[in-house]
């Protein structure tokens, strides 16, 4: 898989220029069937990863967001895969505030084992590989070796969604005590905990495989967990629809974070 880590990050890259063409324009949004967000940026960065991983993996089945997704009787025979989300954090990119992203993970027995999330506007990319581990590349290219922390702060550092926060994070921050909230969009809040930045996501909301897949790639390399409520590592393409169970992105392990779940997660 090394191999793949200096294309797939040009790709990336690459696409993260045609969603930042679109960016400074002065660009149209539709709606797709479920009420979410669409732009040109998005189908951009959407063809130009499909054509690359197809010249560089030819016959590796893709799963994208902006793409059909095939029937579970197809892809759950797949051991190996590219899951990618062209433009995560659409909300983040219409409102102009540059947490939005490029995901491009490869799937290998429902595990990601390696990912790229690439953040266009800080022009800074995000990887982790098995065998590889996980490494910060600055817009020159220079490499910076990333890890989770090894304690928790005090105030726990949390980071969470900017565009999406219910009552049951409420109630789990209430538990939690002081903390530091940190607001974020896209997986860009996985990466802060991966170089750390951050104790702790919880993530008790919806969310879909593509768009946490390449994210916790980068994190596992560096040293973290992505974890559902019952402490397991959170797998990919086991079932007919896209949907993550409610999860935990944690840092430093040093502190029974699940324990604090209200009593109806």
């Amino acid at each position: 898989m090394k191999s793949l880590i200096d294309p797939v990050v040009a790709l990336a890259i690459e696409a993260g220029q045609a969603i930042l063409e679109v960016y400074s324009s002065d660009f149209e949004v539709q709606s797709k069937d479920d009420e979410s967000p669409l732009t040109q940026a998005d189908l951009a960065s959407h063809h130009c990863i499909v054509a690359g991983l197809q010249a560089l993996t030819p016959g590796m089945p893709i799963i994208s967001e902006e793409s059909g997704l095939p029937g579970f009787d197809i892809r759950g025979k797949w051991e190996r895969y590219w899951l990618i989300d062209p433009l995560d954090g659409t909300k983040e990119f219409v409102n102009r505030n540059g947490e939005f992203t490029v995901n491009i993970a490869l799937i290998d027995h429902q595990k990601p084992v390696f990912g790229v999330v690439h953040v266009p506007v800080q022009r800074t990319t995000y990887l982790g590989c098995e065998g590889y581990g996980a490494e910060r590349r600055d817009a020159g290219g220079s490499a910076t070796r990333i890890a989770v922390s090894a304690t928790s702060s005090s105030p726990v550092r949390v980071v969470g969604s900017r565009s999406h926060r219910g009552a049951s994070l409420d109630a789990y921050l209430e538990n939690l005590g002081e903390c530091d909230m940190i607001p974020m969009g896209s997986s860009l809040k996985f990466c802060v905990i991966a170089e750390g930045g951050a104790d702790v996501y919880p993530r008790l909301g919806p969310t879909s495989e593509w768009d946490t897949a390449a994210a916790q790639a980068v994190v596992e390399q560096a040293g973290g967990s992505v974890v559902t409520l019952d402490g397991k590592a959170m797998k990919y393409n086991t079932k007919s629809d896209m949907l993550n169970p409610h999860f935990f992105v944690i840092g430093a392990a040093d502190r029974d974070w699940l324990s604090l779940l209200p009593d109806n997660e």
